[in-house]
């Protein structure tokens, strides 16, 4: 399967009426096809860059709450930060999925990495010349989060002028992987930087990133993208996009089920510092490594996702229980090392639901509506964190973090587990044990099919 030929400026412009089927790979892919979509060059370079660019920035992130932990000894501070970062996803979501749709994505990006850079740079200088407060990193944390609230939709938009709806399911798996190998490899920099040097080399390594990104956002070639027409503006394009999200279950079951898993499961690195300080008391190291092992499982279930024969509902109602249950799990882990292997495992099923609930929505809306759509997406997604931040980081500090983790993986698994049922129930389906088939001992059938 070779990559499209270079194309002259493929605009297209589609109908908000239309909308693509999901696509379905019926034949296993074989291995080297796994990420057949760098093929193309354009999205090969992207992916560089992002994975450059994530790397740092988990350095920078992971330098940031421990700082803040050392700085005022409180993990409901470190939930704060989390809090500032994400609400103005919370807030201006839906605005920057407008904007999305109605501004070259190339030029979004562009303009986000160079504030970002300059951002990080002043952390860094704060840092390295011992000036810093608490303060100094809640208004950083606030104004990163107004660069990510535009960043983030263009970019997920984006993908799909890099390499077109042939390869779009299999260009988010990549970009997935690439986050979750820079979600590896950055705690693990981050932790020996700590130690070494301090938090500001940290910073400062992000600020070069992002001037990397943008110069290689620079090299990418105009005419091979598959640009989409931008949408003139117009009223009611906010309440466009919110009812062509609730019109569609594909979109509606992921972003409610996205709204679970945000607030309650997606602020484990709050947690993984309460544990790192609190209960293993293993110091910065050891928080980079409980953070470098969920980006280990997250990897493998990155690669896991790319080769995902099929995208369905139950899909994502899967990966979010069961992610779920591995944080309940490693609640009752009795040592670190148990620990860590649940968050292996919880790394594997947090990115199981992340790109099937991505892909599900992102194929399932039409291109000149999908900055709208994957902007409420986005907003649930990261601004629930928000919410979630500090609630769970206040449970870890005044009642106990083995507590604090069991809410965090119990509501999303009760959560799912009833959306399920609703599911199966509308679908009538049923769950069938056969004994005979060694692969697949327990299948979910619809009711006719077992019926006499």
């Amino acid at each position: 399967m070779a990559p499209p030929p270079p194309l002259a400026a493929n605009v297209t412009a589609l109908p908000l009426t239309s909308t693509a089927p999901l696509t379905v790979v019926n034949e296993r892919l074989p291995w080297r096809h796994t990420f057949i979509s760098l093929k193309v060059r354009n999205f090969r370079i992207f992916a560089i860059g992002h994975f450059i660019a994530v790397t740092a920035l988990w350095m920078q992130r992971i330098a940031q709450d421990w700082l803040v932990l050392q700085l005022s000894g409180s993990v409901t501070a470190v939930g704060i930060t989390v809090a500032l970062q994400f609400l103005p996803s919370l807030v201006l979501g839906p605005w920057a999925g407008m904007m999305a749709d109605r501004f070259a994505k190339r030029k979004i990006l562009m303009l986000c990495q160079s504030v970002a850079a300059v951002l990080a740079a002043i952390l860094a200088a704060l840092a390295l010349s011992q000036r810093i407060g608490v303060w100094h990193v809640y208004g950083i944390a606030l104004a990163l989060g107004l660069v990510t609230v535009l960043d983030q939709p263009a970019r997920q938009v984006f993908v799909n002028e890099l390499v077109g709806p042939a390869y779009l399911r299999n260009a988010i798996s990549v970009n997935s992987t690439t986050f979750q190998l820079g979600g590896l490899v950055g705690p693990a920099l981050a932790g020996l930087l700590l130690t070494a040097v301090g938090a500001g080399w940290a910073f400062a390594a992000n600020a070069v990133a992002c001037c990397c990104t943008v110069a290689m956002l620079l090299t990418l070639r105009k005419d091979q993208l598959h640009l989409s027409a931008p949408v003139p503006k117009r009223k009611g394009m906010l309440k466009e996009g919110l009812d062509y999200a609730l019109s569609k279950p594909t979109i509606y079951w992921p972003w409610l089920m996205a709204g679970f898993i945000a607030v309650f499961a997606m602020s484990l690195p709050v947690l993984l510092a309460a544990f790192a300080d609190h209960v293993y008391d293993v110091g910065a190291a050891g928080y980079g490594l409980l953070n470098a092992l969920v980006a280990l499982g997250a990897l493998a279930g990155a690669v896991m996702s790319a080769r995902r024969r099929e995208l369905r509902l139950r899909s994502v109602m899967l990966g979010a229980g069961m992610y779920g249950l591995m944080l309940c799990l490693a609640a009752l882990a009795p040592s670190m090392v148990w620990f860590g292997a649940a968050m292996v495992l919880a790394g594997f099923w947090c990115l199981m639901f992340l790109t099937a609930a991505n892909q599900l929505v992102q194929i399932s809306s039409n291109l000149a509506i999908r900055g709208r759509v994957m902007s409420l997406y986005i907003m649930v997604l990261i601004g629930g964190q928000a919410i979630g931040g500090p609630m769970i980081g206040w449970l870890a500090e005044h009642v106990d973090p083995r507590t604090a983790i069991l809410v965090s993986g119990g509501v999303p698994a009760l959560a799912a587990a009833a959306v399920a049922v609703v599911l199966a129930r509308r679908g009538q389906l049923l769950l069938r044990v056969d004994l005979k088939d060694r692969r697949r001992l327990v299948k979910i059938v619809r009711r006719a099919a077992v019926m006499p």
